[in-house]
């Protein structure tokens, strides 16, 4: 098969096309021909070697987090799914791999693909829609009428996590540069911040949540606008002692997050407001639970722009620029 590779950690570094063994179907995975696929922030970070000291990948690694395809063999101890059907995922930490033209997933990660979705918009939603379900719903207990602040609302996290906490009746504040407004108003927004002229901290106030996506700098300040009690959820890190335990992290890199997390840890203690690190895990139930939203017109889809399987490293290099308004999805097929 066709795949884009990295054979070692390079900021900024473009990925190689390449001839690659095909996957090897295991008792209870799925051979998937990969129709679409997305590109996340997460990719080019794994790429740059941002994660290598917590999370060491083997070389040479194919990169790629969000797939749509249908399958076209099953492993034989594979029971809710058979050749034919059309999945979508996001395939598990050290299985990922979805710039390619095939990939092999465990059933437990994968779901249906919505029928009213095309392959490609179904491959924009798997990583972007757990995210956010792991955050609004797993993790936050969040109750009717509570206010949410979303960061970088049009972005692939926030497009599809602001939906989702519409549909949960939830009060939502976003920020985004002036040009995103109408499409954020369409998506369910209450409250608009333009990140360029105004500041979050100023205007928000005694908010239950936070989805913090953002920089270190921006984490800070979000402590001011949440009340006691209340919870941030970071995907952006730092990351926790907490995480480094349910990954099952060596004990050095569980003394790192330690020594890494430990300011925001200590405010968070002070001020009695919950912090959770979320590294988002492959969900295969979660995403038929996504499925029903997206297939009852709940949510939907935002795709930026779609590039051509041969173009991957032109659609990596546009999520880096921070211009994508949704997903930036390639189609393989």
């Amino acid at each position: 098969m066709k795949a884009f590779i990295i054979n070692r950690y390079q900021k900024g570094g473009e990925l190689k096309l390449v001839n690659f063994p095909d996957p090897v179907v295991k008792d209870n995975e799925v051979l998937v021909q990969i129709h679409a696929a997305s590109v996340n922030l997460l990719d080019s970070k794994i790429r740059d070697g941002e994660f290598k000291i917590i999370l060491p990948y083997k070389m040479p690694l194919i990169l790629g987090h969000d797939v749509a395809g249908i399958i076209i063999k099953t492993g034989s101890k594979v029971k809710n799914f058979k050749v034919g059907d059309e999945i979508y995922a996001r395939p598990a930490d050290y299985r990922f791999g979805t710039f390619a033209e095939l990939i092999s997933i465990h059933e437990d990660d994968i779901a249906l693909k919505p029928k009213n979705l095309t392959m490609e918009e179904a491959a924009s939603i798997p990583l972007v829609g757990l995210t956010a379900w792991q955050a609004l719903v797993e993790n936050a207990s969040l109750q009717k009428d509570q206010k949410v602040f979303i960061q970088a609302g049009s972005g692939g996290v926030g497009t599809f996590a602001i939906q989702l906490a519409k549909h949960l009746d939830l009060k939502v504040a976003t920020t985004a540069s002036e040009k995103s407004f109408d499409l954020l108003k369409k998506l369910g927004a209450d409250v608009l911040i333009d990140y360029k002229t105004q500041n979050f901290e100023d205007i928000l106030t005694d908010y239950d949540f936070v989805l913090n996506s953002q920089d270190t700098k921006t984490l800070e300040k979000s402590f001011e606008v949440v009340k006691p009690g209340g919870k941030i959820i970071s995907i952006s890190g730092p990351p926790t002692p907490l995480f480094a335990d349910q990954m099952h992290l060596p004990w050095y890199v569980k003394l790192i997050t330690k020594f890494l997390s430990s300011k925001t840890r200590r405010k968070a203690k002070k001020e009695h407001i919950h912090y959770y690190f979320l590294f988002m895990k492959a969900n295969g139930s979660q995403l038929s639970e996504i499925t029903k939203l997206i297939e009852a017109g709940m949510i939907q889809p935002v795709i930026d722009k779609t590039f051509p399987f041969e173009q991957t490293n032109d659609a990596m290099k546009y999520v880096e620029s921070g211009r994508a308004k949704g997903k930036v999805v390639i189609k393989v097929i």
